[in-house]
């Protein structure tokens, strides 16, 4: 059910709800990608102590599948290693550009999901759960037992903001990029009626199936209660255009129920803010790249405790 982003104004604003992006590989993406690679190339993957953590970009096993991870930059000692996170729909590729820009002054990672990008298909239904279980591995390999920064766009926001919460003794600070609101099936419901007809009723039809399982990661992802992450550095970005108000008659709730959802996320931690990103839709990161790159600086370097909480 994978849309190009934007064909269509009912498959923009599906790609927006639920976090779907273009299919396939962007060209530019895979040209930084290759830029990453070649710079890392010429860097040790022998961390400091000794320690052997991937670099590059290569498929690592995770409960016998083949799951896409690349990573770029130095990990220092005391400075968490981030972690990016796609929407759903979307590869490393995308990231590659911010994942670039990162890597300058910390070691950054990202990986495709089971069933996006160039790692294999899930071999059945997966749950945030599951999720969890590759987040882990990967974070075995690419970060090691340094502490981890997760920066979730969309449904990797999602997930990120689902995984934090048990995983504070490795989760140092969390970014989420427009990150799907954890009540999105609900406020779903509740913004267009099941009797809606043309793009409105298409919309909530897609967005429905999506999230009950009709995906290519296969996961179903059900509403939950935001949990607490202590008081770890949190920011949360919120997009400014207010694009979804495009679906007429129902677009407004849409939007209310957005921006109710991102501030929900707030009690992710004691330490946490909302910044609405002007000039920018559902892809912060694309949009605004200064924005999303310094938000996760400025979490990054406080999780280290190298900048106070503001």
């Amino acid at each position: 059910m994978i849309r190009t982003f934007k064909t269509t104004a009912v498959a923009a604003l599906c790609a927006a709800v639920v976090g779907v992006g273009a299919a396939g590989c962007n060209a530019d993406g895979l040209d930084e990608l290759d830029k990453l690679d070649a710079l890392d190339a010429t860097s040790s993957t022998s961390q400091e102590a000794g320690e052997k953590l991937l670099s590059g970009t290569e498929k690592i096993d995770v409960a016998g599948l083949k799951v896409n991870v690349s990573c770029a930059g130095e990990a220092a000692e005391g400075k968490p290693v981030i972690m990016l996170l796609a929407g759903a729909g979307d590869g490393l590729d995308k990231l590659a550009a911010l994942q670039k820009t990162l890597s300058a002054k910390n070691r950054v990672c990202s990986y495709d999901r089971p069933g996006e990008g160039a790692s294999d298909k899930p071999k059945g239904p997966q749950t945030f759960e599951s999720a969890g279980e590759v987040l882990t591995a990967v974070l075995d390999k690419a970060a090691g037992d340094h502490p981890v920064v997760l920066a979730g766009h969309s449904l990797g926001g999602l997930i990120a903001a689902r995984y934090a919460p048990e995983h504070t003794d490795k989760v140092k600070g969390v970014v989420l990029m427009d990150a799907t609101p954890s009540t999105m099936l609900s406020d779903m419901e509740k913004s267009i009626p099941a009797n809606a007809k043309g793009p409105a009723g298409e919309l909530r039809a897609q967005n429905l199936a999506v999230f009950k399982g009709q995906n290519p990661e296969m996961m179903s992802m059900p509403d939950g209660p935001v949990a607490a992450a202590g008081d770890i550095p949190v920011e949360v970005l919120k997009h400014g255009k207010e694009y979804l108000a495009a679906l007429p008659t129902y677009g407004p709730r849409l939007e209310q129920a957005w921006t109710a959802g991102q501030r929900a996320w707030l009690k992710l931690s004691s330490n946490s803010k909302l910044i609405v990103a002007e000039k920018s839709e559902h892809y912060i990161y694309v949009d605004q790249p200064e924005l999303a790159a310094e938000s996760i600086e400025r979490v990054t370097a406080q999780a280290a405790g190298d900048q106070p909480a503001q």
